[in-house]
């Protein structure tokens, strides 16, 4: 059952976005954060370049505060929708970033050349991250065991 708390939130969030007027326009912004990630988000990396690529990532967030939406309608209106999507998308690199900044350890698609082998000891576990009033927070749980140990893959 949806609260009414939750429905304030959904139509305030609709509401922002529909009358903002600044100064970022969303394409501009769009581009920014898919020139981050492409650019910046590879396989292979290091805690150095991590963090500069969280503070690049914090910095587009930052704009969406600023984001200019010219299109006031109800109908039809892709300049809201684009800036609603566009919400979503930053709130997904965000959480994305921060999680593989705070992993020092290399495991599947996760590879950090400076910390190269996976550490079961201290990240066997499933990193959460939720966005609390536009900041990550981390949390984790731990990893529950099945019929199949992890192991190292080998190719």
């Amino acid at each position: 059952m949806i609260t009414f708390a939750t429905k304030d939130r959904s139509l305030a969030r609709f509401d922002f976005f529909r009358h903002a007027k600044g100064g970022s326009l969303t394409a501009e912004l769009r581009d920014r954060v898919q020139r981050i990630m492409q650019n910046h988000c590879a396989v292979f990396h290091t805690g150095d370049v991590l963090q500069e690529r969280v503070q690049a990532i914090d910095a587009a967030a930052a704009k969406m505060t600023d984001i200019h939406v010219s299109d006031r309608s109800l109908i039809f209106n892709t300049d809201l929708v684009e800036a609603l999507e566009l919400d979503n998308l930053m709130g997904q690199a965000v959480v994305s970033m921060h999680a593989a900044a705070n992993r020092t350890e290399s495991r599947g698609a996760h590879a950090r050349e400076d910390y190269p082998v996976r550490d079961d000891e201290k990240f066997l576990k499933h990193t959460i991250v939720r966005l609390v009033d536009g900041a990550p927070q981390l949390s984790w749980e731990p990893v529950r065991m099945t019929k199949w140990e992890p192991q190292e893959r080998k190719y």
